[in-house]
């Protein structure tokens, strides 16, 4: 499962240096600006996940985990190969808004992972998860880069339609899931879906630790369509902007790698609340000077240290809600978490957007105009922090018996 999650972020993650440059290039068909496209080409996929994430998260705790990392990979497959072959950012916008529909690989993949590792141990599990995600997203924005420079834009959607093809073939042969629905009871039979998450959300602690998973997410995503635009500006131009953009990302995703898994450790042992207000103190502090760079290695480098804080962040509220819930229940636990996650993404666009607007007032925005986004994403780690101290619970309720025993 750790290869099939490290190709599938490789692939999604090698067009994020140049989907917005991509906008710029396609135009629109029908004359809309530039920032309301790049808006809504990273915005209407989230509005997407979030209302299809917890029915799939709900299908999957009725016929197995496995089938639904295999429909995200594949259907991610044919989308994004089809996304090669747009001919306007309007055609970009209808198939993000399909592909939020029929993907969703990482919390298919974080429901199987935890459904099947102990509790005890759940912080480490995560951490892996992490990690290949982190691992994966290190590599494939400097591989895009790389693909965009090399062979232009279209390039990069065919070489993520093969990645995750293939991670798709890897999880169909050797993934193996011994799935065991849960019982039919009253509850479930009576209410169905709609019961099943009233259930998740009644969980004590669940319902704070989703709303610090949204704060969280909403300061990292705001800055991905923009970023971009913001190294272009700060490069002048420079045709190398893509290259540096994917190093940017690469080098925050490698330093993630590293901390993760030993974040997850620490947290399996002092708990992972400490680890969550650590990290997002942390995150909105080193945030802030990103908005005043003059050079691009300067971003790089603080980019980086944003990769290691958040490399903590993540992996402790996925431990959390893995902690706090029953273990038959992950898949509508987790796709609710990713319901909020798309949520997040579908939301951080508009209003980072709007921000910088705000800044420009009316003129078409420059590269450094974006600046404006790392001090908003600066400011809902701080607010993430402030969360996670006053309202997540110190200590996990005693887990069910029932549970333990499944």
């Amino acid at each position: 499962m750790f290869t099939a999650q490290l190709l599938s972020a490789i692939g999604f993650s090698t067009i994020f240096p140049f989907l917005p440059n991509f906008v710029e290039h396609l135009g629109s068909s029908t004359g809309a600006p530039v920032l309301l496209m790049v808006t809504l080409v990273f915005s209407v996929q989230g509005v997407a996940m979030a209302i299809a994430s917890p029915i799939w998260g709900a299908l999957s705790d009725r016929w197995g985990r496995k089938p639904m990392v295999e429909r995200a990979m594949y259907g991610g497959a044919v989308v994004i190969l089809l996304m090669a072959f747009v001919r306007s950012s309007e055609e970009l916008v209808a198939l993000r808004l399909i592909q939020g529909l029929v993907t969703g690989v990482v919390s298919a993949a974080t429901s199987l992972v935890a459904s099947t590792a102990p509790k005890e141990r759940m912080g480490y599990a995560m951490g892996v998860m992490q990690t290949a995600l982190w691992a994966g997203v290190s590599v494939g924005p400097v591989l895009g880069g790389l693909f965009e420079y090399a062979f232009g834009y279209r390039a990069a959607f065919v070489l993520t339609a093969v990645l995750l093809g293939v991670a798709g073939v890897l999880v169909s042969t050797l993934v193996r899931e011994s799935f065991v629905p849960q019982p039919r009871t009253e509850r479930t039979m009576v209410g169905g879906m709609g019961a099943a998450f009233a259930h998740v959300l009644r969980a004590p602690g669940v319902g704070v630790v989703f709303l610090v998973r949204f704060s969280a997410w909403m300061g990292r995503t705001m800055i991905v369509p923009f970023l971009p635009l913001f190294v272009t500006g700060l490069m002048a131009g420079a045709s190398t902007s893509g290259i540096v953009t994917g190093m940017a990302i690469g080098a925050a995703s490698a330093t993630g790698t590293f901390t993760s898994i030993a974040l997850g450790r620490l947290g399996d042992r002092i708990g992972h609340r400490p680890i969550l207000i650590v990290g997002s103190f942390a995150t909105a502090i080193v945030y802030v000077p990103i908005a005043f760079v003059e050079t691009a290695w300067q971003l790089v480098a603080l980019y980086a240290l944003t990769g290691a804080t958040i490399g903590g962040v993540l992996p402790a509220i996925s431990a959390m809600l893995a902690q706090l819930t029953d273990r038959g229940e992950a898949g509508s636990v987790y796709g609710l978490d990713n319901a909020i996650v798309a949520t997040a993404r579908a939301v951080s666009p508009v209003v980072g957007g709007a921000l910088v607007a705000a800044v420009v007032v009316g003129r078409e925005p420059v590269g450094t105009d974006y600046a404006v986004v790392f001090l908003a994403a600066a400011a809902l780690f701080a607010i993430t922090g402030l969360l996670a101290a006053w309202r997540v619970p110190r200590r996990a309720p005693p887990t069910p018996a029932g549970d333990a025993a499944g």
